[in-house]
């Protein structure tokens, strides 16, 4: 670490780049409310961590499946800690961390929640269901229509005859509200205009409903009457959910009553979301009868009739003979003209696909097809694979934190640091005299910065202050006081050695500046060090260890080292009051330089003669 550029003799440009560092900071936390400071309190807040507040702690150990190998078990990891991870944001917690710790431990700490809760929210498998959509809208309602659709007599689709039923038929998504093709744009706004319909349409090409898009345009969220589909198979219970249902929220599971896991209940109709090109969809889904452990496996490969990426699916027998009845009741009854012939793909609740059914798959085997690139048909077939390898996790351990105990930590941690301050201050006192001003700055300098700096990027990058951060933070107290030690030892031995305060600074300076950066480069590696290799709360300390090593060479460069200039051109500490501490005399200082040669006797008279 190199000292900040700068003329060292010029100690008011470092100061004011000290003061414009701090404002800029300050600016930074309170963004637009710096002309409101009734809100800075808000702002000027620490994130406090779960060991200082209340809240419980688990972790959940994973068992890999027979004949996994290491690299997709570790696949497979990383996926249920992301799901863990949306769970927990989903439900509305704030400042929730999921880490994985070694290669099967997942900790999920939540603030705030007691340990059934959060057990009932991440410790089960995250479950990949296929369901059949019955309802689909625009999150947002944008116009009413009119849809004129043409159903057959009997009120019932009928397949045509050259519609019949292959085996070798592809599930796509090249129209679905899903896919990435320009077919897939113009279904979509075909179902944003479509309105409920009594009857099903035929899945003849004459039965394709043709909309009357004649409104004006509304604003809020659809509702049934807005969607494509059948709104007469939900129970009426769903229909309120679908209504309720707003996908622009981040916690739109918690919002339309989904306390636990509910969606992932197969038994069960849910309502979920997905997204178009940037644009939120609401769905009212069936009950699923083929789940994702029943795929055998997923794949992503080249398609076989295009230069386009598909992914292939393989079913375990009781998944193919599902999947078979599935898509020949679909096909038959719907055909490839309404929504009721998407086949939605549900993980944990979300829809990540919903290809249309296109024919009936009765071998075991079946197709997603699409403009997909190559990283889109590997994520799909790695999030359809987890539905077919789920992991198994076992409650390890429970910590549960409860607001008093989080006071109490806090109220002890706060009493260490100032206990220690407060030593560190007598001493400088004692043995510094005059020069514990400078000491005292120094600190409280180093104290701002580290404040604005924790609260910066708890504001920016979820950081949260835990009981071993503020460890790391009492630990950093004598590293800023071992700076400036260092610095003054240098100074009063400049003095010792008879030159001027002046000139005691600048080589004292000199000698020092060395030193501290080498001892502060090595408490910085360490603490590097020390993060990356270590786990857990050890890396709070780590961190902060680190952030305030590189904030006191900030400060002893910007502040120590000026301040002092400037104290040594003043009368008090130029000439050495004994209470400034660096009175030559009190520190042994060697008298001025002289000759060792006879001075020379003059006279204004000359001698007289014997």
């Amino acid at each position: 670490m190199a000292p900040p550029s700068g003329n060292v003799s010029r100690p008011g440009r470092a100061l004011a780049a000290l003061g414009v560092l701090i404002v800029v900071l300050f600016l930074a936390i309170v963004g637009g409310n710096v002309v409101q400071p009734s809100k800075w309190g808000s702002d000027l807040k620490v994130h406090l961590g779960l060991d200082l507040t209340s809240g419980t702690t688990v972790a959940l150990s994973a068992q890999a499946p027979s004949g996994v190998s290491q690299a997709q078990f570790a696949t497979d990891m990383t996926q249920a800690k992301n799901i863990m991870e949306s769970r927990v944001n989903g439900a509305g917690f704030t400042e929730a961390q999921v880490q994985q710790q070694g290669s099967n431990i997942i900790n999920v700490a939540v603030p705030g929640a007691g340990s059934q809760k959060v057990i009932n929210l991440v410790g089960t498998t995250a479950q990949l269901l296929f369901r059949q959509v019955l309802l689909i809208a625009p999150n947002t309602a944008t116009a009413t229509a009119t849809p004129t659709p043409t159903p057959s007599a009997s009120g019932t689709a009928t397949p045509s005859a050259g519609a019949s039923p292959s085996a070798s038929t592809k599930a796509k998504v090249s129209i679905s509200p899903r896919g990435g093709t320009p077919a897939a744009a113009g279904r979509a706004q075909l179902l944003a205009a479509q309105a409920k319909a009594s009857a099903t349409p035929s899945a003849t090409a004459s039965a394709t409903p043709t909309p009357s898009a004649s409104g004006t345009p509304t604003s809020g969220l659809s509702t049934t009457a807005d969607g494509s589909g059948n709104a007469a198979l939900l129970s009426p219970q769903i229909k309120a959910m679908f209504d309720k249902l707003n996908c622009a929220n981040r916690n739109w599971k918690s919002e339309v009553g989904y306390t636990g896991t509910q969606y992932n209940d197969p038994s069960s109709q849910i309502v979920s979301c997905g997204t178009l090109n940037g644009v939120r969809y609401k769905y009212a889904l069936d009950k699923s009868v083929v789940l994702g452990k029943m795929i055998k496996s997923a794949t992503a490969g080249l398609a076989s009739t295009s230069v386009n990426w598909q992914v292939n699916l393989n079913f375990k027998p009781d998944g193919a003979k599902n999947w078979g009845n599935l898509t020949t009741t679909m096909f038959n009854k719907y055909g490839t003209s309404s929504a009721l012939d998407q086949l939605a793909v549900v993980l944990d609740g979300a829809v990540i696909s919903s290809p249309v059914v296109e024919g009936a798959m009765t071998t075991g085997t079946a197709q997603i097809t699409g403009n997909f690139t190559e990283n889109q048909a590997t994520l799909l077939a790695n999030q359809l694979s987890y539905g077919a390898l789920p992991l198994t996790f076992t409650k390890q351990s429970i910590q549960t934190i409860s607001p008093q105990l989080g006071s109490d930590q806090l109220r002890a941690g706060l009493l260490a640091g100032a206990i220690g301050l407060l030593l560190v201050v007598l001493y400088c006192l004692l043995y510094y005299r005059g020069l514990a001003v400078v000491a005292v700055s120094s600190l409280i300098i180093a104290g701002i910065l580290v404040f604005e700096t924790i609260i910066l990027l708890g504001k920016y990058q979820n950081l949260a202050l835990e009981l071993s951060g503020v460890a790391g933070l009492i630990v950093a107290i004598g590293i800023t006081a071992d700076s400036f030690v260092v610095f003054f030892e240098r100074l009063r031995d400049e003095v010792r050695d008879g030159r001027t305060l002046r000139t005691a600074v600048e080589r004292g300076w000199k000698r020092a500046r060395r030193t501290v950066l080498v001892s502060d480069t090595v408490s910085f590696l360490a603490a590097a060090l020390l993060w990356y290799f270590s786990i857990g709360e050890v890396k709070g300390f780590a961190f902060t260890l680190g952030l305030t090593t590189v904030i006191d060479v900030v400060v002893v460069f910007l502040f120590t080292k000026p301040m002092i200039t400037l104290l040594a051109r003043t009368k008090f500490y130029g000439q050495g009051h004994r209470w400034s501490g660096l009175d030559p005399a009190r520190l042994g200082a060697r008298a001025p330089w002289r000759s060792s040669r006879p001075a020379r006797v003059t006279s204004a008279t000359p001698a007289k003669e014997a």
